[in-house]
């Protein structure tokens, strides 16, 4: 028993110690992620692929172009994956920026993203209840936990 209350004394005099030399006032610095800062808005969507393109299309995503992906990271998305069930695709991403329309915009102004798209769309077929607009039809997020 003195051993453990000597062991104690011993942790709690090193802890004294260090912390002492902490002025009270005197800030930590700690480096927050500007990601961090903003408000991530997350983004699901989906669409079928049409199941005889579908080698190419996992090929073109097996190597995608940097440029594209330049402008993807330019558009203030992360986090992008695609997933595929069946003969469907799942794409989510997280937006960070402050105006999604216009991001949108401008990668669809991308004379490479445009090319890249007429590579990929022919793979694809939207879903008939997607909204007007919509290429692939974005989802309802019912549930999210960090």
């Amino acid at each position: 028993m003195k051993y453990i209350r000597k062991l104690i004394l011993s942790i709690a005099l090193a802890i004294a110690s260090c912390t002492s030399s902490i002025k009270e006032k005197e800030a930590i610095p700690v480096g927050i992620p500007e990601v961090a800062k903003k408000k991530v808005k997350r983004f699901g969507s989906v669409i079928k692929i049409k199941p005889e393109m579908l080698a190419q299309y996992k090929e073109l995503h097996a190597n995608p172009w940097p440029e594209v992906q330049e402008q993807i990271s330019k558009s203030n998305i992360r986090n992008y994956s695609i997933y595929l069930k069946d003969d469907y695709l799942f794409g989510y991403f997280e937006y960070v920026g402050d105006d999604f329309e216009g991001d949108m915009a401008k990668m669809a102004e991308d004379s490479v993203t445009r090319e890249w798209w007429k590579m990929t769309d022919p793979c694809q077929i939207p879903l008939e209840t997607r909204a007007e607009g919509e290429w692939w039809a974005n989802m309802e997020e019912v549930f999210h936990q960090d």
